[in-house]
């Protein structure tokens, strides 16, 4: 048995595939048990422990999830190998036969590892305990980055014809607003001047609490020393005049806006059983522009789903690239079973997805550099992030251009910079102090 005494010293591997609340909630595991005395493997060392948090939003998800515990298997012999997450909690008997793995846990076992670890044999058989999706496991933690994540909200009640997260996260439910300001003050004290709002339908926050989404935006707003907050994913239909206001004229809720589309075609979101038009999309664009003009606005857009014939993909690309939005997340739909979609006929081959991919995927560069280029030669805040080089730094401005700086500086603070131009790869700008 792992006993409590002989967890200070282990060394665990942690591996995250998937959304940012997955890496949210791996980064608040290993929080837990760096507190019981585990410490984080370093390069070339064997760990005792390790952690997989797995995603199952494609087929792909589910093969890259495979590889990623066979090659953690293979790199940590003898390592007791945990595996949770959408993956593990859609087909706990699939991972649980994979060779190496020790222990499949659910999503509500999450927040439990530590006490899990401190019961179990190592030489037990793999049992999933089939625990669900029915609490909220609170997270809030930083891991390796600057900026912290803050879980609000988890699971989704909209079914949606493609999507398999209703059942791999359970019913919407969330985290009470004095739990999370709580939190947001933790993350605080430690250090955080930067909190993205987590979770997988945000909008729909108060299911379980009776509250709403713009009172809990409304009292982080306040908490002392934050000094930025996004909001990583919202649902258009959710995403409402009171909310846009409120993020307009609030003191640190960023002009930043992620919102998923998923198709331009009417027909395909019906199809979709998604809960809104293509009208009320634009509509809501319009209102971010009106509130705030310099606004970074992503958008998810899924292609090759079933029923998306030829003229459909069209439509919804004419669409796409009428929407003055700064940059497109683009997925190829990927068949998962139990799902409605199944039911939908007209099959678009895996050519005519990597097709309408690239399609997509070149209006997004263009999107992104327009944007971009609107910018530069105007001074933004920009928050400098954790950097591998003495004396250079990455960082967003408060409209989530991504740039570059080399000059005097310290990790974690916000500076005044003034965007330049292009950097090498093209991918970001460069950033240059202001001569006081």
């Amino acid at each position: 048995m792992i006993e409590e005494r002989t967890l200070q010293g282990l060394k665990a591997a942690y591996f995250t595939l998937g959304c940012k609340l997955n890496f949210a909630e791996t980064s608040t595991i290993a929080k837990q048990l760096a507190d019981a005395g585990v410490h984080k493997v370093r390069s070339g060392e064997t760990a005792d422990i390790c952690i997989v948090n797995t995603c199952s939003v494609t087929e792909v998800a589910d093969h890259k999830c495979r590889q990623a515990i066979h090659k953690l298997v293979r790199n940590h012999p003898g390592a007791f190998v945990i595996v949770t997450g959408c993956y593990a909690q859609l087909k706990p008997e699939e991972v649980g036969a994979i060779d190496g793995v020790n222990l499949v846990l659910s999503q509500n076992e999450k927040g439990k590892v530590v006490e899990i670890l401190k019961k179990r044999h190592t030489d037990s058989p793999c049992m999933p305990t089939g625990e669900g999706t029915s609490t909220f496991v609170p997270s809030c933690s930083c891991g390796d980055r600057t900026r912290y994540f803050l879980k609000v909200q988890d699971g989704c009640n909209y079914f949606c014809t493609y999507c398999t997260i209703p059942f791999a996260r359970g019913r919407s439910r969330n985290g009470s607003i004095e739990s999370l300001v709580a939190q947001a003050r933790q993350a605080a004290a430690e250090g955080g001047r930067e909190i993205v709002l987590t979770g997988v339908n945000i909008g729909d926050y108060g299911r379980t609490t009776g509250e709403s989404f713009v009172d809990l935006l409304k009292a982080l707003d306040e908490v002392e020393r934050i000094e930025r907050y996004r909001i990583s994913s919202i649902e258009p239909n959710l995403l409402t005049d009171e909310v846009l206001e409120f993020c307009a004229g609030s003191r640190a809720f960023m002009p930043h806006f992620h919102v998923p589309l998923q198709s331009g075609s009417d027909e395909v979101l019906r199809l979709m059983h998604r809960r809104y038009d293509t009208k009320l999309f634009q509509s809501k664009v319009n209102r971010i522009h009106e509130l705030m003009p310099d606004a970074f606005i992503g958008v998810d857009v899924i292609v090759g789903t079933r029923g998306e014939t030829q003229a459909l993909f069209d439509e919804a690309e004419q669409f796409v690239r009428s929407l003055d939005v700064s940059q497109l997340h683009v997925f190829s739909y990927s068949e998962r079973p139990g799902t409605a979609a199944l039911r939908i006929e007209h099959v678009v081959s895996p050519q005519e997805k990597h097709e309408r991919s690239a399609r997509l995927l070149a209006i997004s560069d263009e999107k992104l550099h327009t944007f971009y280029e609107r910018f530069i030669g105007q001074t933004r805040p920009v928050l400098l992030e954790h950097s591998r080089v003495r004396g250079r730094f990455n960082g967003f401005t408060d409209n989530y251009i991504k740039v570059e700086y080399e000059g005097e500086g310290r990790d974690n603070t916000l500076m005044n910079l003034r965007l330049k131009g292009w950097n090498k790869d093209g991918k970001a700008l460069i950033a240059e102090r202001i001569c006081e």
